[in-house]
C-alpha cells in the first residue's frame, strides 16, 4: 500500500512509519513547508497555518493516517494556547479531509487521530465508542476535532477516528516523563489515585493502526488496552517493576508549572475505557496487562 502520514516525526508517527516500512508499504511523509509541490516522491508539502496543502499529491494513494497536532501538555492553557491547540487539530484535520475529498482518485481509507479525552472525566463509569462526549475543554476539543473529518466520509472515503489513550513508551510521552522520579523513589499517585488511566503500549498503538488500515472499520475506535487501571494502581505497578517505593504527589508543583486547569485535567481526571470495536474485530493486544507491559519495556 501507498500510505501518507502526517505527524510522521512524532512518537507514534515515527514508530508507525518504521512498522509500515518493515511490512513492505511505501510511506509518504506529509511535511510542513511553504512550497506546495512535493519535495520528493515520498513527501507531500503542507502549510496548515496558512491552509495550504498539495492536494494533487494525494491522488491514487491507498490510505492517509493523520496524526499531526500540537501536544496537549506542552504549555500552560492560556487563551492563546487553547486556540493554538484547537487550530492545530481542527483546522489541520479539516484541511486534510477536504484535500482528500477533492481528489479524483481519493485514498480508500482515512485514519484520523483523536483522544479518549473525548469522554471527559468519567469516574468509575466504563465508556466505549458509543458513549457520549464530555463537557470540559478537552472533550469539546476532541468532539470538534473529530467533526473536522466530515468531508472525507461525505466523499465516500472510509474514515476511522482513533481515540488514543495514554501511550506507554520509554522513548517519549507520559511514561518517559515519569520514569526519572519513579527511579529515584519519588514517584507516586496523584490526588486520591482513584481516577482511571486507560493505557496502551506504543507497539500496540502502531499495530492497531496497521490493523485498521487493512480492515473495513469506520467511525470511532478506542485505542486502549482492555485493562484500564486507577492512577494509584499504575503508580504501585510501576514502582514494583522498578523495585522502588512510591508516594503521594503534591499537586502544588504541577499546578504551579502548568496551571491548575491543565494539571488537574491531565493528573486528576480520567476515563475507564473499553476498546469495544477492536475487541469485536478480533484485534489481539500484545500487552493487555500493565505489569507485563511495563516489565517488557523496562527490562
Amino acid at each position: 500500500m501507498d500510505i501518507a502520514v502526517t505527524g510522521s516525526s512524532g512518537l507514534i508517527g515515527s514508530a508507525l512509519r518504521d512498522h509500515l516500512t518493515r511490512e513492505g508499504h511505501r510511506v509518504v511523509r506529509v511535511v510542513r513547508g511553504e512550497r506546495r509541490e512535493r519535495a520528493s516522491d515520498d513527501e507531500i508539502r503542507w502549510d496548515p497555518e496558512n491552509s495550504r496543502i498539495d492536494t494533487g499529491a494525494f491522488e491514487g494513494l491507498d490510505a492517509v493516517v493523520h496524526l499531526a497536532g500540537e501536544g496537549i501538555g506542552e504549555r500552560r492553557w492560556t487563551a492563546a494556547q487553547k486556540q493554538r491547540l484547537r487550530s492545530s487539530r481542527i483546522v489541520g484535520t479539516g484541511l486534510v479531509a477536504e484535500a482528500l475529498a477533492s481528489c479524483r482518485r481519493p485514498p480508500g481509507a482515512f485514519i484520523s487521530a483523536s483522544a479518549i479525552g473525548y469522554y471527559g472525566n468519567t469516574g468509575d463509569d466504563v465508556v466505549d465508542e458509543s458513549s457520549p462526549p464530555g463537557h470540559d475543554f478537552l472533550a469539546r476539543l476532541c468532539a470538534d476535532w473529530e467533526s473536522a473529518t466530515a468531508a472525507a466520509p461525505e466523499a465516500g472515503i472510509r474514515t476511522a477516528i482513533i481515540r488514543t489513550g495514554i501511550v506507554l513508551s520509554t522513548r517519549g510521552g507520559a511514561l518517559a516523563r515519569q520514569l526519572p522520579a519513579f527511579r529515584l523513589g519519588l514517584g507516586g499517585r496523584a490526588g486520591s489515585g482513584r481516577q482511571y488511566q486507560s493505557w496502551i503500549t506504543l507497539d500496540d498503538e502502531v499495530s492497531a493502526i496497521a490493523f485498521l488500515l487493512g480492515s473495513t472499520i469506520s467511525g470511532p475506535v478506542n485505542l486502549t488496552a482492555p485493562s484500564p487501571v486507577t492512577n494509584a494502581e499504575f503508580a504501585a505497578t510501576l514502582g514494583s517493576v522498578l523495585h522502588r517505593p512510591t508516594t503521594i504527589l503534591p499537586m502544588i508543583g504541577p499546578r504551579a508549572l502548568f496551571g491548575r486547569e491543565l494539571a488537574d485535567a491531565l493528573l486528576l481526571g480520567g476515563q475507564r475505557v473499553e476498546p469495544a470495536v477492536l475487541l469485536r474485530a478480533g484485534f489481539r493486544f500484545g500487552h493487555d496487562d500493565l505489569a507485563s507491559a511495563l516489565s517488557s519495556m523496562l527490562r
